[in-house]
């Protein structure tokens, strides 16, 4: 009876097929059991944060004198960093310019494409110290300009004198710059606080805050201030680079838990930017995201 012989075929027929399919998936479970998966506390940017292959990777560091250990642990953390996501270069925030410990350490931890970049020493006669175009997707453009000692721009009455050649040059460095994004780095940050109120008053550099506003300054990497590790104003974002002076300084914990801090100091920040935002993620000494924040890029065109 044909009719009858194919209606036993059928169940044969599934039976078989569930089985194949229940054997492919145990095949599979089998080779990844046990596979480590990467945590996203433990990597940043990448699609698992909104990253994209066209982006670009940088990083900013705090340089000074540190233990060897912990300078070891700092390299090697970030030399992971830089490999893994493909940073293009590397900005040290340092007192000592060219003489930086770390900045001279880092030679033999890091290939050669990642060169660094270091601000000028503090009180010398050096103006700016670097400016780096960097091409981004869509014809877009990220321009880094470097700053020497920003201590004598304090106020006023010294921005106006003609010997503020830091300033001079600045300002013609900013002037000239018609990139897409706009960063500032320089080792003294924009916020003074005034240790000896005790409400803990924050002084804020506003003359070279409205520099920044008339050329449409996107950012500002410095040194940990006493406003904390992030500081918003006006649309321009003041990123601080902790170091290893500032786990024994709790005048900078004003915004920042002195928990938090404590572990920040051994600490570098993975910068992310796109044709539309920026995204900063600062990484601890274990090599986890403790930090995260994230700026839109305003238009220079409406400045």
């Amino acid at each position: 009876m044909e009719g009858g012989y194919l209606t036993a075929e059928k169940p044969s027929y599934r039976r078989t097929l569930v089985i194949q399919v229940a054997l492919c998936l145990a095949l599979y479970a089998a080779f990844h059991i046990g596979t480590p998966q990467p945590s996203p506390a433990s990597s940043p940017g990448g699609a698992r944060l909104g990253g994209k292959p066209a982006d670009l990777y940088f990083m900013s560091v705090r340089g000074g004198v540190r233990t060897p250990r912990e300078q070891s642990q700092l390299l090697e953390q970030m030399e992971k960093v830089a490999k893994t996501y493909g940073a293009n270069f590397v900005v040290n925030i340092a007192e000592l310019g060219e003489r930086d410990p770390l900045l001279q350490n880092a030679t033999s931890h890091f290939p050669r494409e990642i060169p660094w970049y270091t601000t000028a020493a503090s009180g010398g006669q050096m103006m700016g110290s670097f400016l780096k175009r960097i091409r981004l997707p869509y014809e877009q453009t990220l321009d880094i300009i470097g700053t020497g000692s920003l201590q004598d721009l304090s106020y006023e009455e010294q921005l106006n004198k003609n010997g503020s050649n830091n300033l001079h040059w600045m300002r013609r460095m900013l002037a000239t710059s018609n990139s897409t994004w706009l960063i500032v780095v320089g080792f003294d940050p924009m916020t003074i606080c005034d240790e000896k109120e005790a409400t803990g008053t924050i002084k804020f550099n506003k003359p070279l805050h409205n520099v920044f506003l008339e050329f449409g300054v996107d950012a500002y990497l410095s040194k940990q201030g006493c406003a904390g590790y992030f500081y918003h104003d006006e649309g321009i974002a003041y990123m601080g680079n902790p170091g290893p002076a500032d786990k024994l300084n709790r005048a900078l914990s004003i915004n920042v838990n002195p928990d938090v801090l404590s572990e920040l100091h051994n600490g570098f920040l993975l910068h992310r930017v796109s044709p539309l935002e920026m995204e900063s993620y600062f990484i601890d000494s274990s090599g986890r995201i403790a930090l995260k924040t994230m700026i839109r890029h305003r238009g220079r065109g409406a400045i």
